[in-house]
């Protein structure tokens, strides 16, 4: 009985392919960083470029093609990156240079596509379902592409297909600056040679598993039992498998851009207890940076907001550089209310906001010089997940 059911469900997964009706554009800015930085300084132009950390203890945020021939990748320590390519450029990078430029991109294609989803600083989703009825859809796509080019000088690449994963699978074999469609009849042949790495979603070790199993390419991993597929990687099997097959219903979420993450906290009685309202602030802080890194943000202001028992109202803030690591927002936000409170009057009311947010992957974190407190920041994030936000919680130093 069950192995009939996952056999249907293996028809029903087929007919979904064949009757998607969808057209999905992904698109993808070229090497992000590098790029940016290359319009800025031309002297980069064809050399080998390291973007990341300012110190040996950094990690490479973004490396240009040239780099990755010497085996330079993406989160390999910066000591390591200079061992293999000792003649690069290495850049420290500028966040809210690649934030103006990204934006640049999202109003250009605001300007034109009828529904888009920002993914991350660099990469954009684009449903433009129906448009084959008026203007051919690949047509529509290629121009939208060489207004992006003309208009910031920025490569991008882009994939068209019936859903995110195939149309992203597209982008990835469309590098660099290239364009690849991927029409409803095609996308099949088009997937099975490929490593199953191409996959989103299949990490490292997911990736050893599967290789041990002896799954190298799309086309086998789609042609084994999904029920065994589940049995080995559990529900994220089914979704994996169906990726493999070029299933994905996950609809384009409309964008829009959150300008900051807050929260306050009023007491029950006011309060003079610096102590308990410095914990109080660390505990705010330390909330709100998880739901920053767990939406993929970065803010670069941070603003602390006092009411007293007479409902006198002051806030003050600071910018500081682009971050997401608790530690650091918290030393900000204890130092503006040392500042900030000089009254000595009772407190009724204490908020904390994390503004001028930029929207990224993982790798903005990079930027931060040391990649053992990323490290441990991706362990105790997965913790909070698994078991509640509330599973870990930040000593407060009194």
């Amino acid at each position: 009985m069950y192995f009939s059911e996952k056999t249907k469900y293996f028809s029903t997964s087929q007919k979904m392919l064949a009757e998607t009706g969808k057209h999905i554009v992904h698109l993808d800015l070229d090497t992000f960083f590098v790029s940016v930085e290359r319009l800025i300084n031309s002297s980069l132009n064809g050399r080998p470029v390291i973007i990341g950390g300012s110190s040996d203890r950094g990690v490479v945020a973004s490396c240009s093609y040239e780099a990755r021939h010497f085996g330079v990748h993406s989160a390999m320590p910066i000591k390591m990156a200079r061992l293999l390519c000792p003649d690069a450029a290495f850049v420290r990078g500028d966040m809210e240079m690649y934030s103006k430029y990204s934006n640049m991109v999202t109003d250009i294609i605001d300007e034109k596509a009828p529904l888009y989803e920002k993914a991350s600083i660099d990469e954009h989703y684009i449903d433009i379902t129906g448009m084959d009825r008026f203007f051919g859809c690949m047509v529509w796509t290629h121009e939208l592409r060489q207004s992006i080019i003309r208009e910031t000088g920025l490569p991008v690449s882009l994939g068209l297909s019936v859903n995110k994963t195939v149309s992203k699978i597209a982008t990835g074999e469309a590098k660099p600056n290239g364009e690849k469609e991927v029409p409803p009849a095609l996308v099949k042949p088009f997937l099975h040679p490929l490593s199953i790495k191409k996959i989103p979603m299949i990490g490292d070790k997911t990736y050893h598993l599967l290789r041990s199993m002896g799954i190298a390419t799309i086309g086998t991993l789609g042609m084994i039992p999904i029920e065994m597929i589940e049995k080995v990687l559990g529900k994220n099997g089914i979704v994996i498998w169906k990726k493999a097959n070029g299933i994905d219903s996950t609809p384009v979420q409309p964008y829009f851009e959150q300008k900051s993450i807050s929260t306050e906290h009023t007491f029950d009685q006011d309060t003079t207890d610096v102590v308990m309202l410095n914990e109080r602030l660390v505990s705010m802080a330390d909330r709100i940076a998880f739901d920053l890194r767990k939406q993929q943000k970065l803010t670069s202001c941070v603003t602390v907001k006092i009411r007293y028992s007479n409902f006198d109202t002051h806030t003050l803030q600071k910018r500081i550089p682009y971050t997401s690591f608790d530690h650091k927002l918290i030393e900000v936000a204890r130092e503006l209310f040392r500042r900030l409170y000089q009254r000595r009057m009772l407190i009724r009311l204490i908020g904390l906001r994390f503004s001028h947010l930029v929207q990224g992957t993982e790798q903005l974190n990079l930027f931060e010089d040391t990649s053992k407190a990323m490290r441990l920041y991706q362990t105790l994030d997965r913790l909070r997940k698994r078991y509640g936000r509330n599973a870990v919680a930040r000593a407060v130093e009194v």
